[in-house]
């Protein structure tokens, strides 16, 4: 029969972010990755830079991991995400700014936000050197000193 895994709220998760103490949630699953760390092809920065979000799916699926990566994930497994805490947990509401306020319990929308801005900064670090390479082509080609390739005298 097979070991039934501990259940972890994601507020827990995200507190589990140091060199010494790194857990990762990734398609629902919490991996403890903290031996990990240095053996990281990505680097270390990459993996606590994803606990302290909490999921770190997006992260892992936007790098493209490779089947032997995936399957190492089970030799780090040590319980799943715990949904229940934040489903209606805490009323949410809008103060005068428009910002939604809740309670502590309100992770589900705090992590759809961290996703969005993952996942819009992953898009700007592709796109901004691309375009600005495009645009310093143009201007070198509009602008260089035409050079006669013949001169007819």
């Amino acid at each position: 029969m097979a070991e039934e895994l501990k259940s972890f709220p994601l507020s827990e998760i995200t507190l589990h972010s140091s060199k010494s103490d790194c857990w990762l949630t990734i398609h629902g699953k919490v991996y403890d990755v903290t031996n990990f760390l240095e053996d990281h092809p990505g680097g270390e920065d990459v993996l606590l830079e994803s606990a302290a979000k909490g999921d770190a799916t997006n992260d892992f699926e936007d790098v493209g991991h490779s089947s032997a990566a995936t399957s190492m994930l089970s030799s780090y497994l040590i319980g799943t995400l715990d949904n229940s805490s934040s489903k209606n947990g805490g009323v949410v509401q809008q103060d005068s700014k428009g910002v939604k306020r809740g309670g502590e319990n309100n992770v589900a929308a705090k992590t759809a936000t961290l996703e969005r801005q993952g996942s819009s900064s992953s898009m700007r670090k592709f796109i901004v050197p691309l375009i600005s390479l495009v645009v310093a082509f143009v201007a070198w080609y509009y602008y260089s000193p035409k050079k006669a390739c013949c001169s007819h005298h």
